[in-house]
């Protein structure tokens, strides 16, 4: 990897970052990473856009470990069919709205 696009992917998680502080709701987030992580997959980018965007940009914008502090704070409250619900919900939800990206880009 060149030097060059390492540090476009550093600057992308720089600004993903501020993005999620700004939102600081993980669900909006997951949602609105995922729309873009469908409609980027079926764009036909160069290999280092696709990297710096997917691996750097939403990597961070849609950070996994933010997602499971949400499920987290649900489990430790003792509330495990609310747990179930969201989990599942959340998948399904990003699922399609990754999909509806996607077939989005298409058109």
């Amino acid at each position: 990897m060149k030097i060059k696009n390492l540090i476009y992917i550093l600057l992308a998680c720089y600004l993903a970052t501020f993005f999620r502080l700004l939102i600081n709701n993980n669900f909006i987030i997951s949602i609105i990473g995922s729309f873009f992580v469908g409609f980027i997959i079926s764009k036909k980018l160069s290999s280092s856009s696709k990297q710096i965007l997917l691996s750097g940009f939403f990597s961070c914008f849609t950070s996994f470990s933010g997602f499971i502090y949400f499920l987290y704070k649900i489990f430790i409250q003792g509330d495990l069919i609310k747990l179930i619900i969201v989990l599942n919900l959340m998948i399904i939800i990003n699922l399609f709205t990754m999909y509806f990206g996607f077939w989005l880009s298409r058109k």
